[in-house]
């Protein structure tokens, strides 16, 4: 179907989002076509200011709009436990539960020999840096329980081995309340191998 070309651009701007498909792009560009003017540049500031003031914590790698992030500099955090996950919506999530009381180190991605990405090409480095300054008795790997995710988890367990900081990934398995006969053959057997004493 024609658009005039400032339409078009839009939709395809909205494609470019995760999740957004062509209908859902057209949809959200006649709903911005028909918000209010003000609206529209208070959310084209929003865009700009969100890519131009953020930036990634210097310690952690978290996204920030200050160096070091309000979870580094906070000092009624336990600096002895390092919770290491793939992306900074990882530790949004783990913060919602507001169980975890600790550091975080973000690796902004995971260790993928099929698409090109090794050790090098996220935040290992750094973690590995990290624990040579900072005094780390445990380091908790909650990268995600895929193939990727798992090759990231096991590597930095390898590394970190030697310098006896105790090393240990987040359990995996069923979801409360879910059903056994629902779940894959792969989250059974981690539900398996996580099981615990009652």
């Amino acid at each position: 179907m024609y658009y005039p070309e400032p339409i078009s651009k839009l939709i395809d701007s909205f494609t470019k989002l995760p999740g957004i498909g062509p209908k859902t792009a057209v949809r959200l560009a006649f709903f911005v076509l028909n918000m209010k003017d003000d609206d529209v540049v208070e959310f084209a500031k929003s865009l700009v200011n969100a890519k131009r003031e953020l930036t990634h914590c210097s310690t952690c790698g978290h996204i920030t709009d200050q160096d070091p992030c309000a979870i580094c500099q906070d000092t009624s955090r336990d600096g002895s436990i390092i919770c290491v996950v793939q992306d900074p919506k990882d530790v949004i999530a783990m913060e919602k539960m507001k169980e975890y009381n600790g550091k975080y180190h973000v690796l902004h991605g995971a260790i993928s020999p099929m698409d090109g990405i090794g050790p090098e090409d996220i935040n290992v480095p750094d973690l590995i840096n990290r624990l040579k300054d900072e005094a780390v008795e445990e380091l908790i790997l909650a990268t995600n329980p895929n193939i990727e995710g798992e090759a990231t988890a096991m590597y930095i367990s390898r590394l970190v081995k030697p310098s006896g900081i105790k090393t240990s990934r987040i359990a995996h398995g069923l979801p409360v309340g879910g059903d056994l006969e629902y779940a894959d053959e792969v989250t059974l057997s981690k539900a398996l191998e996580g099981r615990r004493d009652l």
